[in-house]
This record gives C-alpha cells, structure tokens and sequence, in this order.
C-alpha cells in the first residue's frame, strides 16, 4: 500500500513546489509548449525535409517566439502579435545575412538594430517584451555567414516557426485573459462595498439597522480581502509582459486599495457609544459603495462598457459636493473655553464624519479612475498597444510613439543608457568573435545578451552565475554524451525534457540553473545526427566566457547605475514637487482667508509640476519593472514608494479643489493665528516628504514618522473662536474649510509610518 500512494504523493509535492516557485505557471506554459513544438520543428526540418539550415531557423524560432515573448490582451491581439513578430523576423533575417560577410558592416550594423530594437522598449509593452525575441532574430544571421542562396531555408524555417508558434498559444494551454490580480482585487472592492452600505444603514439609525458587532465583522471581512490581495501581489513575479498601462494600473491598485481599507478602518463606527447621525455623510458612503461594485464589475469584465463606472462616479461627486456645502450648519459653534480638550474634540468630531466620507470618496474615485485606465488600456487596438498610445489620448498613434521616444532622448534616461550599453556590447561582441574566429560565434552573442544588465555590479553577479551555471550543464551534459556513447538516438528523448527544464528553471530556480539547462539544450542539440562529441561543451564554455567578459566591460565602462537609481531619483523629484504642491495649495488656502483676493496661479503651476513628476516615475517604475534579474528592492515596498505619491498629491489636490470652490468670504474675522497653525502644520509634514527624498536611494537613516498632533488641533480650534459663528449664530464656511485643510494634511501625515517602513528597506537594500 506504502509503494502504491508514495508516488501521487510526490505528484502533489512536485506540483506545490512548482506552484510555490512559479505562482502563475506562466514559465511552465511557455517551456511546455516549447518542449513540445521546437524538437518537433527540429525533427521535421532536419530528419524529414532534411536541411540543417531550416532546422535550426525553425528551433531557434521556435525558441524565441514561444518562450521568450509572452503577449497580453484577447487571442485576437496575441495571434497579430505574433505576426508582426513574425514579419520582423523575416526583415532581420534578411538584414543579418546580407551584412554578415563583412565585419565592419556587420558591427555597424549590430550596433545600430540593437539600439533600435532595446530603445523602442520605451514606446510600448509590446515592444519591450519582445525585444530579445528581436535580438536574436538578427544575431542568429549575422553570425553565420552563408552564401545568399540560403536565404530562402532560413526564411522558410523562421516561418514554420512563427506558424507553429500561433497554433501552439492558440490551442496549446492559451494564456489567461485576466491579470491574477484582477480577482482578489474586485473581492475587495466588494468587500468594501458592503462595509460602506452597513456603517452608512448603522449611522441612519432606525429600525433594522444594524449592531456595531456587524458592522465590525463587515470591516474584518473587507480587511481580510485586502490582505488576500497583499498575498498575492507579493506572490505575482516580475516578468516583462508585466509592463503595459493596464498592468502597472493594476500594480498601483494595490496599494489604493490598501489606503482605503485602511480609511475605512478608521472611519468604522465605535463598538461602544451611540454613533453620531450624518446624513450627507450616509449619501457619500452609499455613493462610493455603488462606485466600488461597478469597479469590481469592470476588473471582472476589463473590456466592457465603462458607462456603469462613470456614471456612479458623477453620483458620488455631486453627493461629496453637496455635503461639502451642507456641512457648515452641523458645526458646534459653543464660545466658552474652545482651546480645552472637551470643547476642542466637539467641533473636530462634529466634521470627522463627514471629512472621512469625503476622505472615502477621494480615495474611492481615484481607484474608480484607475481601474477605468486599465480598462481602457485593456481595450485598445493592436495598432495602439504596438505604439503605446496612452487611453484617452487626443495624438495619434505614431505620434505618441514619437512624444515617448523623444522624452527619452537625453542623458538621465535609463532606456537611453540601457540601449546604447546593449547595442554597443552586441557590436563588441560581434567584432570580437569575428576576429577570434571562434567556432559558433552565436554564442558569444548569446552569452553577451544573457548576462549583460543595466546595472555593472548585476552584470558582474550574472557574468558569475552564468560561467557558473555553464559549467555545470557542460559537466552534466559531458556526463549524458558518456552515457549515451554511440546511441544517438536517446539524444531525441531527452531534448524535449532538456527544452522543458531551459524554460522553467530561470524563473523556478534560478538564472545559474537556467544557464545549465540551456547549455544541456545546446550540448544535445549539436550532438544530434551525429557521433556524440563532448568536445562541444569545451566550445561552449569558451564562447560564453567571452560573451560574458564583453557584457562585464561594458557595463562598467558605460552608465554603471541600473533602473534602481532612476527610479530613486524619479521618486524624489516627485515626492519633493508633490511636498512644494502640498504647502502651495495651505499657502493658497491661507491667503484665500486674508483681505485680499488670492491667486491660484502659483498652486496650479506646482499642481502641473508634480503631475509631470508623477508621469516621470511611473516611466522610470515601467523600466524598473523591465529589468530583468533579481530586483534589490521587493516589489511591494518599491509600489507603497510610488503609490505614496498619490496620496500626498491627492492630499494637496483636495486642499486647492477646497478652496478654490469656496465663495466670497468675509474679510472681517482676523484669522492669522489660524492661517499660522495650518503653515507651520503644511511645513513640517512637506519638510518630512523633503527629507524622504532627499534620503532615497542613500544609506541614510529616514525620519520617525510625525505624531497626531492634539495640541495643534486645539490651537486651530482657539484661534477660530471668533470664526465659528456668524451673526444668525451659524458655522461659517470659512472655518469648516480651515478645519478640514488641517484633516488633509493629517492625512498626508498618516501615509507616513507606511512610506517610512518602505524606505528602510529601500535604504538597506
């Protein structure tokens, strides 16, 4: 009985290990459908048609178009992209073989495909994604010189290819159409949905409403999906595919979903007491609950109708207005003794309901406007995706390629720098095999583009683990040749298994592992159809030892700071810009109170500022994503960093909108005490985001979070006094707009302990 279980028992071990170690399964798909089709196409080529130029186009081929791209979006789109792929094989083949008879043209003209190719990465996720893919496609000719009336076999071989590779996703195990995220996210959108409708049925009172135990169980059930989706965005890997706008959207979803959960935590009624009645506040919530469904519906269904989504957003934008004008007449307007405690919580308690509602609807609409742009961008046609037009955008296709491509054209640009390091060690690389002469000067190329990095000290930890890993598959496959001897024919039996392990032990195991089981792949691939010959694995680890030298010098010499560095720097260029935008828009806030009308010109300008910022991170958090090794940063500290930036500009954009919406107001109070408490207040939480940037990056220790400050709150509260009422003893507008710019800027106080914690790690890493 032992002996019949002990098997699928380990089935079930094997197959949660893999699970463990490729969450998606997407490194699985992809080497099992090419252990399946590149030995077939190999077979037929080789042992049927019976020409070894075909074979190898076609194994190679198949090799690149199946393991090394992975497209996104409908079958449709996939299937066009594998075409177009295929067409820019065929041009680079036929560019490859026309230079490759002499050197100098064939090192000019590496030099200049493998700077077009790695530099339209910039442009779309399409292009980044298949930009080794291209490599090859020129590598592979250019490094094989043969008469010109080989042409046609090489095409015919790239083409059995590319038609093998569109049946293989077609029928072959196809990719899902959702991103993984996607589910655990709409399960927290509803989760949160239901919490909002129970505490807003709750602070309406009445018969049926529900305890505040139920209203804390419907917060644990919304916690508990938040932290489901945490668990699997830490568990979802780094691959190129990951970079289209759709799926950074759904990797800044993360962490906006994380903030609201934690606002709704904040916001939920006391266990104990009797909480306090708002009735614009209960509108908001139901508002923003509907919004919540019609998001989870869109992360459901990304490529339908977006009509539910903007119309519930309106919704919840004419409730949040309205209770923004309604609010003054709720607002305790007792004189004696305001700066004591008891009289200070009064009149901030009586706004916490409806500011954390209005907290809830910003929050709520951004990822409302977020999960609409992924959406949207999950919607775009093929011709759109290839050339990175944004959703929404007025510009044509081709000329937002251009606008992107041009962004990057100088110096501080890490595509810029990664390209040109690419191309001119493929051009080194391609001279240098040409005048060693060494035999299968492919690999030389081969070995320079697996280890070569964006950043020298990677390049130089790859270069390691590939002679490494090199070494071992040629010890195993020297091994295998012994074993076999003269019985070639075992060789057609392992190659599907030796392809299987190529593919799915970079991302399984680990990039040495994938260097052994790719030079496995070599060892039996050459060795086919003839003698078994262990002299190729001295030749394989002599070309790869040559590659990697190259790709080592080459990342030393040029840009030696990788997408790292540009993303701290992209990271405090914006948190200082969205800081300067925070104390602009109080500063605007203050001066609105004053005699003399205010402009918000200069607030505006630092609004646009920090809008740019933003667009620049989220371009250099695309290369970041790009870069393939491991990240010295976890993904999900290196999101909380970047999506901090919307809360703090969120924060100041709220602060402007405020005041901005804010009617005549009387000059007659005297608020300059108040105008004094709410600068110094904007002054210190900027001058914490200043020191953040200032810090990223640098081994530097990040500042303590700030502190609720109760005394400052009573201070605000005294120096309204005169403020609170006017002559028919309402509250007036202005001093519920002072008190909740204090509650925005408490907000952007409270994404600080978060943010800090993130830094650290960043700092040490």
């Amino acid at each position: 009985m032992h002996v019949r279980t002990s098997s699928p028992i380990r089935l079930v071990s094997a197959v949660s290990w893999l699970r463990d170690h490729d969450p998606e399964l997407a490194a699985t798909r992809r080497a099992g459908r090419t252990a399946i089709v590149m030995p077939a196409l190999f077979a037929l080529c080789g042992q049927v048609i019976g020409s070894s130029t075909m074979a190898t186009f076609a194994a190679f081929g198949a090799f690149s178009m199946l393991l090394l791209v992975d497209f996104t979006g409908p079958m449709v789109q996939r299937l066009r992209a594998h075409l177009g792929l295929a067409v820019a094989w065929a041009v680079l083949i036929c560019l490859g073989t026309l230079v490759a008879d002499e050197t100098w043209l064939a090192v000019a003209a590496m030099v200049v495909i493998g700077f077009l190719v790695l530099f339209s990465g910039v442009v779309s996720s399409v292009l980044a994604g298949a930009s080794t893919a291209l490599l090859l496609a020129f590598i592979l000719p250019v490094t094989s010189p043969v008469p010109f009336a080989e042409l046609p076999e090489r095409l015919a071989g790239a083409g059995l290819a590319a038609a093998a590779a569109m049946l293989a996703i077609t029928l072959l195990w196809p990719r899902p159409t959702t991103d993984p995220l996607s589910a655990p996210a709409a399960r927290v959108c509803r989760a949160a949905a239901e919490q909002l409708r129970t505490d807003a049925f709750l602070l309406g009172g009445g018969p049926g409403a529900p305890s505040t135990v139920q209203c804390r169980t419907r917060a644990n059930e919304a916690a508990a999906a938040a932290a489901e989706l945490r668990t699997a965005f830490d568990a979802t890997p780094y691959r190129p595919t990951g970079l289209s706008t759709g799926s950074r959207a759904l990797v800044r979803l993360v962490d906006e979903l994380t903030w609201l959960s934690s606002i709704l935590a904040d916001s939920a009624p006391p266990l104990d007491g009797h909480p306090a009645c708002d009735i614009d506040a209960q509108f908001v919530r139901r508002a923003a609950a509907a919004v919540l469904d019609e998001v989870a519906t869109l992360l459901d269904t990304p490529r339908g109708s977006p009509d539910g989504l903007h119309a519930a957003s309106e919704h919840l934008r004419r409730a949040m207005a309205d209770m923004e004008h309604n609010a003054t007449t709720r607002l305790p307007v007792g004189r004696g003794g305001a700066g004591t405690p008891s009289q200070v919580h009064p009149v901030i308690g009586a706004l916490d309901l409806s500011f954390r509602a209005q907290e809830l609807g910003f929050a709520t609409l951004q990822i409302a406007d977020n999960v609409d742009l992924s959406a949207a961008a999950e919607r775009r046609g093929w011709s759109e995706r290839l050339l990175g037009r944004e959703p929404g955008a007025v510009t044509q296709p081709l000329a937002a390629a251009r606008e992107r491509a041009a962004a990057h054209l100088q110096p501080q640009s890490v595509w810029l720098h990664n390209s040109l390091r690419g191309a001119l060690g493929l051009g080194i690389a391609v001279g240098l095999a040409n005048v060693t002469s060494v035999q299968h000067s492919f690999w030389v190329l081969l070995g320079t583009l697996s280890v070569l990095r964006s950043n020298a000290l990677n390049t130089g930890q790859n270069a390691v683990r590939a002679v490494g890993g090199t070494l071992a598959g040629s010890v195993i496959g020297t091994g295998l040749l012994q074993l076999i001897g003269h019985h070639g024919t075992a060789l057609w039996f392992l190659l599907p298994l030796a392809v299987f392990l190529a593919g799915i032990a970079p991302a399984a195991i680990s990039f040495a592992a994938g260097q052994a089981s790719f030079t496995v792949t070599l060892v039996i691939l050459f060795n086919i159809g003839h003698d078994p010959d262990w002299h190729i694995v001295l030749l394989r680890i002599q070309d790869i030892a040559i590659g990697c030298a190259v790709s080592v010098l080459v990342g030393l010499f040029f840009w030696p700071r990788g997408a790292t560095a540009a993303v701290d720097r992209a990271l405090a260029e914006a948190y200082t810009d969205s800081a300067r935008y925070l104390a602009g828009a109080v500063q605007y806030a203050i001066g609105h109170c004053g005699t003399a009308p205010a402009s918000d010109e200069v607030a505006l300008r630092e609004g646009v500022e920090a809008a740019a910022a933003a667009r620049r991170l989220d371009d250099a958090f695309r290369s970041y994503l790009a870069e393939r090794g491991a990240k010295p940063v976890p993904l999900a500290d290196m999101t909380t960093l970047v999506t901090g930036i919307v809360g703090l500009r969120l924060a100041a954009d709220a602060v402007l909108g405020l005041w901005r919406r804010a009617g005549e107001l009387d000059s007659e109070p005297n608020r300059a005490e108040a105008g004094l408490v709410l600068l110094s207040a904007a002054g210190q939480i900027s001058g914490w985001y200043r020191d953040l940037a200032a810090g990223l990056g640098r081994d530097t220790t990040v500042r303590d979070p700030l502190p609720r400050n109760p005394a400052a709150e009573a201070q605000l509260v005294e120096s309204l006094r005169r403020d609170l009422s006017d002559e028919r003893g309402q509250a007036t507008d202005t001093a519920v707009r002072m008190i909740w710019t204090a509650d925005h800027l408490d907000a952007a106080r409270r994404l600080q302990p978060a943010l800090a914690a993130a830094a650290t790690t960043e700092g040490q890493s």
